[in-house]
This record gives structure tokens, sequence and C-alpha cells, in this order.
């Protein structure tokens, strides 16, 4: 069958709610791990899974953070209405958001719109600084749709006699103090003070996603110096997770989901590792895996056309099944490299719509470790390409193994 004509429907399973991890394990490595080599399941302790990879081999980590993502302000009516923070606008670019000051614009999704028809929405927060308590006015003014989300103008400034004193903080700064963490909503609870922690993996950097990267949430720095010792060598790349990972497949056929674009930035260092172990690498979660994939794709834009900005090397949906080029990934990436050279540039930026599914030919991801996804989720379809069909006997024995499954659920280590 054509991938775009995939039945969503054939891709459920009966996930009851008590299976669903509302919370994860007081210690994140001694979670369940399910072990899937070449037809055979078996299981063992998160803890292990060095032990289960090949020495020398390429491990790809997405290393991007969690943002405070979910703002509130309530209207002089005493309206509650919630800011979702989805992409930079103005500026577009995460690094410069995060540090620019006084002002910035967001594409949003907004809670309670009905009752935000005009008019700027005001909080005032307290935010310390150099051992002293600022008072900021943070406002919001709605300027327009933009697709299903909104563009949303924020400025915010001290209040007081401190107003001519001091700096004024940047928007990171701002979040961090009035933001919320926006745990999954399939958890069915308000986000807690510990979710601070344990929904971040314990290697996040880069600031910029509103979901984390679940499969790295296992890691520990101890699993990671084993992972030394055993002699894997660890890269790291960033895809920042949009809202979008939880938007569901609500078509029959998987050609009328319109994947959500996701932003990524790789270092020339780790397609330099790629060349270096023959451009095979073992995938920590679906988004290294979905960046990875990418990657081939953008260098073979590279090849064909040198002279490409940044942002044209974006790989849309469909594209892998439409490409009928057969290029080795060793020279798609190198082509990226050369590319990275003539513009003189040490890290790729760009974007992704790729979706992976049944059909698709994986040209560098080797081994992947995940979480166990949601029935009728393109996650799962990313995983039963992966697997080349043989996803149900890997969830049925999950099923009835007493796995955890979802975010904070257990993991597994798929090895085709």
């Amino acid at each position: 069958m054509e991938t775009k004509h995939i039945r969503i429907s054939d891709y459920s399973y009966v996930l009851p709610d008590e299976r669903i991890a509302k919370f994860p394990l007081e210690q994140r490595d001694h979670s369940k791990l399910l072990i899937y080599r070449k037809g055979e399941v078996s299981e063992d302790l998160f803890y292990r899974l060095p032990e289960y990879l090949p020495q020398g081999a390429l491990m790809v980590f997405n290393n991007t953070r969690v943002i405070q993502a979910r703002m509130h302000f309530r209207k002089e009516t005493g309206a509650l209405i919630e800011v979702f923070l989805l992409e930079p606008a103005e500026p577009a670019d995460y690094e410069q958001m995060f540090q620019t000051t006084g002002r910035c614009s967001w594409l949003c999704l907004v809670g309670n719109l009905k009752k935000w028809k005009e008019g700027v929405l005001r909080r005032t927060i307290s935010l310390e600084r150099a051992g002293s308590q600022l008072t900021v006015e943070v406002s919001a003014t709605r300027r327009g749709e933009h697709g299903t989300s909104h563009w949303i103008d924020f400025e915010w400034s001290i209040a007081g006699a401190a107003a001519d004193d001091v700096s004024s903080p940047s928007f990171a700064e701002i979040i961090d103090v009035m933001g919320e963490l926006p745990i999954p909503p399939y958890l069915n609870r308000e986000t807690q003070e510990s979710d601070k922690t344990t929904y971040q993996t314990v290697y996040s950097k880069i600031k910029g996603s509103v979901a984390a990267p679940t499969a790295g949430l296992h890691f520990t720095p101890e699993v990671l110096a084993q992972l030394d010792a055993h002699g894997i060598d660890r890269e790291e790349l960033t895809l920042h997770v949009g809202a979008g990972t939880f938007k569901p497949v609500k078509s029959e056929e998987i050609e009328g989901h319109e994947m959500h674009t996701e932003y990524i930035s790789v270092r020339r260092q780790t397609l330099e590792k790629l060349l270096q172990h023959d451009c095979r690498a073992i995938a920590v979660g679906t988004t290294s895996v979905r960046t990875l994939e990418s990657l081939y794709y953008m260098g073979l834009k590279a090849m064909r056309n040198p002279a490409l900005h940044e942002e044209q090397l974006h790989v849309s949906q469909w594209e892998p099944y439409e490409e009928k080029a057969q290029v080795p990934p060793m020279m798609a990436i190198q082509a990226l490299l050369e590319w990275l050279d003539r513009n003189e540039l040490n890290v790729l930026h760009s974007s992704t719509q790729i979706i992976i599914a049944p059909g698709y030919d994986y040209k560098i991801v080797r081994m992947l470790v995940t979480n166990f996804h949601q029935p009728q989720s393109t996650l799962l379809l990313l995983v039963s390409a992966f697997v080349h069909g043989d996803w149900r006997r890997i969830y049925d024995y999950a099923l009835s193994h007493d796995f955890r499954f979802l975010s904070y659920g257990d993991s597994s280590l798929l090895i085709p």
C-alpha cells in the first residue's frame, strides 16, 4: 500500500488509563527496558542499556530544553486567558528570542479565546535580580491569526523607582517566573513543582521545546558514564519539539494529516561524526530520528543546488516518498558539510515537516531508544516503519508485561 493511503485505524490498540504513567519513577534509570532484537522480545532495566549496544557506535541525543510555555493572564472581568507559546515570530531565532528585552512576538495558542475579543492583557510579576525584588509589568496584545495560531506581541518593563537603574529582564527571565511547564495533556493533572526537574532530560541545554524528548528522560549521569566506558560515541543535536507532537491524526488516511514544522540545529561536528561512523547512528527518541533522517534530504538539496539558503533546506512532509534518487547517505552528509563551508557556518539551522511511516526507507538510524506511544499517532507510525511493521508484537508484550506507557513510562531499545 502507498504510504499516503495508510489507514490510521490499523495502528490502534487498547491503552487502559491505568497503564499511562502519571509520574516518573523516583530513580529514572530503573525504568523497564524492552529489547526488540531481530524479531525477538525480551526485557531488562534501563540502566543496563549500554550492555546491549555495539562498542564504538555513535549515539545521538536531542539536547532541547522544555520552556515554561503556558502563560496565564486574568482580564479585569475575571476571565482567565491562557497563552501557550508555540514558536518565535519576532525575532524568529530561538536563541535571540530568549535574550531579547522589552518586547517580542510569538505564535501562540489561546485558551478561552472567546473571552479575549480585543484589548490588552496585563499581568504584574515579581522578579529577583541581584538579591532584590523587581516589579515587572507584562502585557500581551493579539495582532491577528496565523493559521491555527495567533500572533501575540509581548511587552514588559520594570515598574517603580528601579526602572531607571536596572536593565530590563530578558524574555527567558519573564517566562521562568510567569510561565508554567506544559506537561502532556493526557496526564490529566496539573503541573507540579517536581515536573520542572523530572520533565527535563539531564543533558537538556537549548531552550525551545514545549514538550520533552521523552526517550531521554531515562538517562542519568551514571548511565551516560557507562556509555562512555563502553566506548559509545555521544553526539547532540537540537530539535525543538512543538505542540503538534500531540496533534491526533483525525483523517482516515494519513494523507489528510498535516505534520507540524519543527526547527532543528545541527553542529558541523555532528555531521563530521556521522561521516566517521559511516552515517550509521543509534537515535535516542523519535525527535532525534526525525532530525537525522531529515539531514539526508537536506544533503540531497545541497548537492543539487549549493546556493540554497538555510530555510530552503526545509524538508516537506512527503518529500522522502517522492524522492527517487538513490544517493548514499555519506554523499548527502558530505554535501551538507560542504554547504556549511561555502556559507562559512559552523551550525546548520533549518526545519523539517517529515512524516516517517511504513514505506519509509531509513537512511541513517540503525537502532532506536524510544518510549511507548499513543494509539493512532504519527510516532507509532514511525516505530512501525522502523521495525518493518512488527509493532504489535512489541506493544502486546509491553501491555502483557506491566510496562508503563507514554511520556513518563518505560522505554524500549529497537534493533530491526
